[in-house]
């Protein structure tokens, strides 16, 4: 009788640790993006040219750190190690679910060459339907204010909310369609 053939056991993604920042991440993810979108993401079609990078609202939650990215591919909930209990190190690719103030959300291990391993929680991809930079920063605070579970500043113009306002038309609402 023969022996089964054995295949190799597939070695888990090396993890590469995250070195905690103690600063607030804004300004350094902003350059990072910038570079991303001058020196490769210009001229791809699902690009949305209405849209700049900006990071929004980084604050530290549990003593790391968790705001908005917003470029013209992607709106994204980022979560980048500050030293505190939220982060935790995992490989590329895996996800991994976190119990924040709005409850639990799923975010997604990457790990940059320049930035270094973050996690992220798919927003709003792709942003073609995103009107302009107002209602990508508006989305951007109302799903902060959502997650921390606090109050969302007022939007900069006001309308009249409309009347049974079903999930799908909520969703439309934030990308600046009605």
């Amino acid at each position: 009788m023969t022996s089964p053939i054995r295949q190799p056991a597939i070695a888990p993604p090396p993890i590469r640790p995250a070195m905690p920042r103690a600063d607030d991440p804004s300004a350094w993810l902003e350059a990072h993006y910038r570079a991303v979108y001058a020196e490769r993401m210009a001229d791809l079609p699902f690009v949305n040219a209405a849209l700049q990078v900006e990071a929004v609202g980084f604050d530290r939650l549990r003593g790391d750190w968790l705001g908005v990215m917003v470029t013209p591919w992607f709106i994204n909930l980022f979560l980048l190690n500050g030293g505190g209990e939220l982060w935790g190190d995992i490989p590329a690719g895996q996800r991994r679910y976190l119990e924040l103030p709005c409850g639990t959300l799923q975010f997604l291990a990457d790990d940059d060459p320049v930035l270094g391993p973050y996690q992220y929680c798919p927003l709003i991809a792709p942003v073609s339907e995103v009107a302009d930079m107002a209602v990508a920063r508006q989305a951007a605070v109302d799903a902060l204010a959502t997650v921390f579970s606090r109050p969302a500043p007022p939007a900069e113009v006001e309308a009249a909310p409309p009347k049974n306002v079903t999930r799908r038309g909520f969703l439309r609402s934030l990308t600046g369609r009605r």
